[in-house]
């Protein structure tokens, strides 16, 4: 889909609550690197300070990430997923010593309805890992974190 497909009908919410999707440029494998999966999950507790929000799931897979986000009060959809593509974007290109382009331009999104199961959500987004065997138990995976599980 296009980066215009992708944002047609997007509204941010205040306290609504998003499941988020975005890839890295040309579905690069950059985070099979430990070091450089550890710049982004830092980058997560960062974004939700400085843009009043809670990631209350994610998990980072080698090229691509899926998140369950709550925004806050005065926070914006757009404003929220774009710092966090591209505070990491900076920092792990800093720590590559490189200036290209990390993640692709745009993000789907999915606005949760009251009644939508967070729990079986999050379990779908953590799962992700072993639906790609990368791993056969979870707990041996080190890139995710949920509020639910």
């Amino acid at each position: 889909m296009s980066w215009n497909d992708l944002r047609k009908g997007r509204f941010s919410q205040e306290q609504g609550e998003y499941f988020i999707t975005f890839n890295t440029q040309n579905k690069q494998t950059y985070f099979n690197d430990f070091h450089i999966a550890s710049i982004f999950c830092s980058q997560i507790s960062m974004n939700e300070h400085q843009h009043n929000c809670i990631w209350l799931t994610w998990v980072l897979m080698p090229d691509h990430f899926h998140g369950l986000l709550r925004l806050g009060d005065d926070s914006e959809l757009s404003k929220t997923v774009g710092a966090l593509k591209g505070a990491s974007s900076f920092s792990i290109n800093k720590e590559l010593r490189t200036s290209g382009k990390l993640w692709q331009s745009s993000f789907y999104d999915r606005a949760l309805r009251y009644d939508d199961d967070r729990k079986s959500i999050s379990r779908y987004i953590v799962a992700n890992p072993l639906r790609k065997n990368l791993v056969k138990n979870i707990g041996d995976y080190p890139y995710w974190n949920s509020v639910y599980l």
